[in-house]
């Protein structure tokens, strides 16, 4: 902690800074009902008392929808929200869904609905973009024959891209990256340096292009990863934050 409190230190001293981080299993703990995953106490606090300090933006950047985003978290101006692996803004989705676009999404979803009626305890989760199944839940350990089955069916339709995430398996009819995110919100802040807090495969992309002098990378967890620093829970990530508004 002492080289994260270091870097911490010198971020916090530049004038513009971007804080962002993604949600589930970062400012809320993970849960086994995903409509119950609120923040843990405190955290969405010392965001939105950040993003009170002069030069500072700071974003929630989540795989969930951005109105599930809003609600679960309580975010709200000046906090940003993005939603849906960094294609959805405030002003609407990054490309617009055609109708063809529109029939692949009707078709995923209904495929992924069948998939979860053959598994008990699986869910799945409509967005905008297409749809996730949840298998964290899944009866008797068959969750990943039926991510399998995702995997072979809808995942292999033309158009459909796919991203794995822990004990879940998006599939979208647009291509996202909260990577590709990140770097529009830096040149939207005009950000000198960017900090981001990500748990799940899908923060590695996030993490890729943090490689401007400044940049902080943080994993919460473990898993292989090219976050430059790691630390262990939620809890951490309050830590990290109230850190950060000290120093501010």
């Amino acid at each position: 902690m002492t080289e994260l409190r270091a870097a911490l230190s010198g971020f916090a001293a530049l004038p513009t800074v971007l804080v962002a981080t993604d949600y589930d299993g970062v400012v809320a703990p993970i849960v086994s009902d995903p409509a119950a995953a609120f923040p843990l106490p405190g955290t969405v606090e010392a965001l939105t008392a950040l993003s009170g300090r002069p030069g500072v933006t700071v974003a929630l950047i989540s795989g969930r929808d951005r109105a599930t985003l809003g609600r679960l978290s309580g975010a709200r101006p000046p906090l940003v929200t993005v939603g849906s692996h960094g294609a959805e803004w405030v002003d609407g989705l990054e490309g617009a869904l055609d109708a063809a676009a529109r029939d692949r999404r009707e078709t995923v979803l209904a495929q992924l609905h069948a998939i979860a009626a053959d598994f008990p305890g699986a869910a799945v989760e409509p967005k905008p973009l297409g749809g996730a199944l949840h298998v964290r839940n899944v009866v008797a350990g068959n969750g990943s024959e039926a991510i399998e089955r995702a995997r072979r069916g809808p995942a292999a339709l033309p158009g459909v891209h796919a991203t794995d995430g822990k004990a879940v398996l998006e599939l979208t009819v647009l291509e996202a990256s909260k990577g590709r995110a990140l770097t529009a919100l830096r040149e939207r802040t005009g950000a000198a340096a960017v900090l981001y807090l990500g748990d799940d495969v899908t923060d590695e992309k996030a993490f890729a292009v943090l490689t401007e002098p400044g940049d902080i990378s943080i994993k919460v967890g473990d898993g292989a990863t090219a976050a430059r620093f790691r630390i262990d829970d939620p809890q951490d990530v309050r830590a990290v934050f109230e850190e950060l508004l000290t120093l501010r």
